[in-house]
Parts: structure tokens; sequence; C-alpha cells
């Protein structure tokens, strides 16, 4: 198995938990938990391959994925109810979800010779739809447009350090872990410590 699929499995997998954490609210049936999970699970590699012209997409070609997504949305019906916080575990889980597929989107556009800016462009679309079409549909703020946390800051960062890894380490291992490590440390250090970086405040125009 290569390093971008292991990659896109386990963002499939992480991203389907926080798809059916966020149909629970709705008390929807089985087969709704399926379809928020898989949604969610394979939005972002979707919008990638299909930007980067990859034929078919990841999940048409091998369909694992979608089983992926239906064996987390089942686990997520029978359990979710045990959670003291499904919000919180839907947050974490993001974030983790983010680092991973951030990491996949780069390693399939390096895998098809993309040029830098295109690596990060479709590192950042990677980690970032999946979870936006999950809280459009959900009818919630999406939290990569939630004021004062960084995200899509994130997932330009670890883009960023997964390209500079491939650079100066030759081990293939480097720019996956490189970029995991710093969207998630990112992304974590927003959640608990409130890092942002300055807002755009409007202010009146002048006369």
């Amino acid at each position: 198995m290569s390093i971008a699929l292991a990659l896109d499995y386990g963002s499939v997998l992480i991203f389907a938990l926080t798809g059916a954490l966020a149909a629970s609210p709705a008390q929807l049936d089985i087969v709704g938990f399926i379809f928020f999970a898989s949604l969610t699970a394979v939005g972002g590699g979707t919008l990638r391959d299909l930007l980067l012209d990859r034929d078919p997409v990841f999940w048409m070609a091998d369909p694992t994925p979608l089983g992926i997504a239906a064996a987390a949305a089942v686990l997520v019906f029978f359990t979710a109810h045990l959670l003291e916080s499904r919000l919180k575990w839907l947050i974490w889980l993001d974030a983790a979800a983010l680092a991973i597929a951030v990491a996949a989107g780069v390693a399939v556009a390096r895998s098809m010779g993309a040029s830098m800016p295109v690596v990060v462009v479709m590192g950042i679309a990677t980690g970032t739809f999946g979870g936006l079409m999950r809280d459009v549909v959900a009818n919630e703020v999406p939290l990569v447009l939630k004021q004062g946390e960084l995200y899509v800051t994130t997932a330009f960062a670890g883009a960023g350090a997964a390209l500079i890894a491939a650079a100066v380490l030759p081990h293939p291992l480097a720019p996956p872990l490189a970029c995991i490590a710093t969207t998630f440390a990112l992304r974590a250090g927003s959640l608990l410590f409130g890092w942002s970086l300055p807002v755009y405040k409007s202010r009146p125009p002048r006369n």
C-alpha cells in the first residue's frame, strides 16, 4: 500500500466519524448517518482528484473508502450516546482528520508531478472541503469559517512543512509526518490556547 493511499484511508476513517457525529443531533436513521459520514469522508479527496484530473476518483477506483465510512457511521450510530460531549469529540477528531487529509492531498499531488503551489492548494482542499460540506449540510457554521480560530492556516502551514521536509530529508515518510505534526500542533494550539491571526475589522469609509 502506498503512503498516499494509507493517508487517504486514515483521513476517510476519522472524517467519517466526525460526519456521523454531526448527524447525531438531527436524530437521523442509520442511512442518514452513513450519508453524512460518506459525504464528509470523501468530499475533500473527490475535489482534489477532480481538480488534478485524476481518473478515476480514488473511491471509484477502489470502493474501500465507502466501506470504511459506512462502518464508522454504524459504530457512531450505536455508541454516540455514550460520549459525554459529542461536540468536543467532533472538534478534536476533525483536527486529526484535517492533519492526515492535508498530508494525503500533498502526497497525491506530488505523486502526479504537480508544481509546489498546486501541491499546497491540493493539500488545503483535501483537508478542508469534506468538513465544510459536513457543516453546511448539518446547517452549522463551518469550522473553517469560525472567527478567531486557525483552520485553513494550519492546512497551509502543514502543506508547506511537507514541501520543506521533502526538500531537506530523503526519507519518504518525512513529508507526511512533518505535515501531520505541523497541522495538528497548530490546530490544537488554536483550540487550547486561542492561537489566531489578526482578523479584518470593518471601518467606516473615509469621506
